[in-house]
């Protein structure tokens, strides 16, 4: 008898239905759950209360600011090693280093290719395990 494999869990942090629903959709089409979060409180209640593999974060949310969201991610001794990817539309060079700076693990620019999406965030889990 095999074992069944464990599903990598990802929490999608973003407040655009459209970009929220196809992210789930790709992750859920290549083997992953993931659950979505329409705001930044509400993603940080989700990741302090499961345990997600990762988290891809919006810089641009409704209540508070993707960065502080990582930011507060980032100093919990729970969450602080669980990788987090922003998913931004903002192009500046000087965001992507602050979320670097943040402890992101990476950047992906929206609008985004769904290849090199799926594939960065399977990057990232084969790194963090």
């Amino acid at each position: 008898m095999t074992a069944t494999p464990v599903k990598p869990k990802i929490l999608v942090v973003e407040d655009q239905p459209a970009v929220s629903e196809t992210m789930i959709y790709l992750l859920k089409r290549v083997g992953c759950e993931a659950v979505g979060a329409k705001t930044g409180t509400e993603g940080m209640r989700l990741a302090q209360a499961g345990e997600f593999d990762l988290i891809t974060l919006d810089i641009d949310l409704p209540d508070i600011s993707g960065l502080e969201v990582c930011r507060r991610l980032k100093r919990d001794p729970r969450l602080c090693h669980t990788p987090v990817i922003f998913v931004s539309g903002r192009l500046c060079e000087g965001n992507r280093q602050h979320c670097f700076e943040l402890g992101a693990a990476d950047y992906i620019v929206k609008p985004f290719d769904a290849f090199v999406f799926v594939s960065r965030i399977f990057s990232h889990l084969k790194t963090a395990t």
